[in-house]
């Protein structure tokens, strides 16, 4: 075996990695984008945790047939770079999708979300959804909510009967 063979395979199965432990990955299309551009896009992917690579699109599509995932070839043309998001799998699609409102260049070509492809509307979507954290205090406000009625309520009785006890005493002082 060759050594750029090798190499090859080293590159393909480090992609598969990336992929397999990726929340998400977005795919994107760069063209039309200045160096001053991707150096401000990789600047917002890096500042949220993200890693962004311009990627072969062979390699690309050994790797996702390596890990099994059906679909991803037919976006596989052009210029390709990949966002991987380990942390947040909202993050990499919410940082190009405002890139894109913003630049007006370069274009979703699709994403991977848990071993399933996304079309670029659903990389959209998936942009369109809170962040984890704001979903999390969404959850927690809904689950505080009953309690801090049931603090209120309670609260709420002594005082009644205070103003009760009060109005008794009047009456019975007049």
């Amino acid at each position: 075996m060759t050594e750029t063979i090798r190499a090859k395979e080293a590159v393909v199965a480090e992609i598969a990695e990336k992929i397999q432990r990726a929340k998400s990955c977005v795919i994107i299309d760069y063209r039309g984008l200045t160096v001053a551009e991707v150096t401000e896009l990789r600047n917002q992917f890096r500042n949220a945790g993200v890693e962004y690579k311009v990627l072969k699109n062979t390699m690309v599509a050994r790797a996702v047939a390596q890990l099994g995932i059906e679909g991803v070839e037919e976006y596989l043309n052009g210029p390709t770079a990949v966002a991987f998001g380990y942390e947040d799998a909202v993050v990499p699609a919410k940082i190009i999708n405002e890139f894109i409102k913003k630049s007006k260049k370069t274009e979703i070509k699709c994403g991977i979300l848990d071993g399933k492809v996304l079309d670029k509307a659903g990389v959209v979507a998936l942009a369109d959804l809170p962040s984890r954290e704001v979903l999390l205090a969404m959850v927690l406000g809904t689950l505080n909510a009953p309690i801090t009625g049931f603090v209120s309520a309670l609260a709420g009785i002594p005082k009644k009967l205070l103003y009760a006890l009060n109005a008794i005493s009047e009456k019975q002082g007049a």
